[in-house]
């Protein structure tokens, strides 16, 4: 399926790995020049010189850290322009509420929710000069289902959605379109490292927490990468104008509601 992606111009936020990756390989089999980021350099251009073989596409690795003052300023310089912005980063790890002090909130809403706005304040004006723009903004299944010990990661996620839904409506008649995807359960780094965390606390195998998960998934299944970046590059394409301001929830059937 031809997306009509090709050369535009993309860059995909803590892309070296899991969901990231995802999005940065189909963006980059679409025909679009694929900008990758994140903090390990050697890591990012192995990951670059992959995609590359796998897609043939033009992919610039920038290892720059995006919690840095600079940092998002740095990472959309590496191409003269942004058509697309995949907005992602990790969430906090998981903790009681009541362990959240005032460090560790401030550093879960500037990474989750004050990064991506300044990214999204960087490239905005561009694609609506040359009225085109996609930016996907990774959030989380825990925006629409509240997960205990995820709160931080929820509450700035919710906070990023609100302030960016109202900004999509100011933008889509210039052909910019701003939409979220949250992932359930996906077999990701980030949930093996949570899984085996939980499995820590309550004294079983990280195999024992998966299958508990599992049974609570309609589809039996973990999600894939692969198809969280075709999902992501579906709201980036040409044809996908009439989209903005959405939240998109991949999780297998997981949620249990209708709205």
């Amino acid at each position: 399926m031809d997306l009509g992606l090709d050369g535009r111009t993309a860059v995909v936020c803590a892309s070296s790995q899991g969901l990231g990756r995802g999005c940065a390989t189909e963006l980059a089999r679409a025909g679009c020049t694929v900008v990758i980021n994140g903090r390990d350099a050697a890591k990012l251009e192995r990951t670059a010189e992959e995609i590359r073989q796998e897609t043939g596409a033009t992919v610039i690795p920038v290892a720059v850290d995006l919690g840095t003052p600079d940092g998002p300023e740095r990472l959309v310089a590496a191409v003269p322009a942004v058509d697309i912005l995949v907005n992602n980063n990790a969430g906090p790890p998981p903790r009681d509420f009541r362990q959240v002090d005032d460090e560790a909130l401030l550093a879960g809403v500037r990474a989750n929710m004050a990064t991506p706005i300044r990214l999204v304040q960087l490239v905005i004006d561009g694609m609506v000069e040359r009225r085109f723009g996609r930016i996907v903004n990774i959030t989380s299944a825990s925006v629409k289902q509240p997960l205990p010990g995820l709160d931080l990661s929820s509450g700035a996620r919710a906070g990023l959605t609100g302030f960016l839904a109202g900004v999509a409506r100011t933008v889509a008649h210039a052909n910019v379109t701003i939409n979220f995807l949250l992932p359930g359960s996906f077999a990701t780094p980030r949930m093996r490292s949570i899984q085996e965390g939980a499995a820590k606390q309550q004294g079983v195998s990280a195999e024992v927490v998966a299958e508990h998960v599992l049974a609570s998934i309609p589809a039996k299944r973990f999600g894939t990468p692969a198809e969280f970046g075709a999902a992501c590059a579906f709201l980036c394409a040409a044809g996908s104008g009439f989209i903005t301001g959405q939240s998109l929830l991949i999780d297998g059937g997981a949620y249990p509601g209708i709205l």
